[in-house]
């Protein structure tokens, strides 16, 4: 699907009312390709790599705001008036921002490893690790996510996940790596008081980053929230405990179709 020069994005399906998928720091569009496989049945199904991730270009000015108007230009090349949304971890501040900002555009969101704002102490580190990338590359800040992301049944009994997650970052730029970071840094929470569309939030029992007192806050800031607890999941959700995530997503859209 040609969005703009630059912009990777991919259709999986042409059937449908439109599901975009909306992929976090350090990922792809593949994070959410276990999902694609089940939801392509229902949906139609568009997935893209953020501004500077995987296969779309490094460009300037990266920032949440930034790509909110690139996911807008999704919706309008799609040519349909209203989407339904998933995202992960950074993903998620951006599905929020367009829930807020245009909540006539979305008609639920899927929030898995959910993120408001990062807390200061984070914004710190996302801007060192910045740095890191453009000075060191990718392959020791792949490792430590690796090591600090994924759960521990993860990293004993799935080896391929973790390994997923670690070619996932070791893969991309490193300046649209760190580009993204300062973009996450960044970030502001969206006001959670506008969302008034349907939202299925899904976090792991051993997410450091979305862990499920933010989920918890987060449902409770939102008019319509579900919350799910993944056990023995890390913040990658979509790939350690892909089966469980999409009978989630599934069952969260049947429920709203009845």
């Amino acid at each position: 699907m040609f969005v703009k020069e630059g912009l990777f994005a991919e259709e999986f399906s042409t059937q449908g009312e439109t599901l975009i998928l909306v992929h976090g720091l350090g990922g792809t569009s593949n994070t959410w390709y276990p999902q694609i496989q089940v939801l392509k049945r229902d949906f139609r199904v568009i997935a893209w790599d953020l501004a500077g991730s995987g296969r779309s270009a490094v460009t300037d000015g990266i920032s949440i705001e930034s790509h909110v108007e690139d996911l807008k230009l999704i919706i309008r090349r799609a040519g349909v008036t209203h989407v339904h949304l998933a995202g992960h971890s950074m993903g998620t501040i951006i599905c929020q921002h367009l829930a807020a900002g245009s909540p006539e555009l979305v008609a639920t969101m899927v929030l898995a490893g959910a993120l408001h704002q990062p807390p200061e102490g984070a914004r710190t580190a996302l801007r060192d690790r910045a740095a890191k990338a453009r000075g060191e590359g990718m392959r020791n800040i792949a490792d430590a996510i690796v090591a600090a992301g994924t759960s521990t049944d993860t990293k004993a009994n799935q080896p391929s996940a973790a390994a997923f997650v670690r070619e996932s970052l070791m893969t991309q730029s490193p300046e649209g790596y760190a580009r993204n970071c300062e973009a996450l840094s960044a970030a502001t929470g969206a006001d959670l008081s506008r969302i008034t569309c349907a939202v299925l939030l899904l976090t792991g029992d051993e997410d450091r980053t979305g862990p499920p007192d933010v989920a918890r806050a987060l449902a409770s800031g939102m008019a319509r929230a579900d919350l799910q607890i993944l056990p023995g999941c890390g913040h990658w959700a979509t790939i350690e405990r892909p089966k469980q995530v999409s009978y989630a997503a599934t069952l969260f859209h049947a429920r709203l179709r009845q």
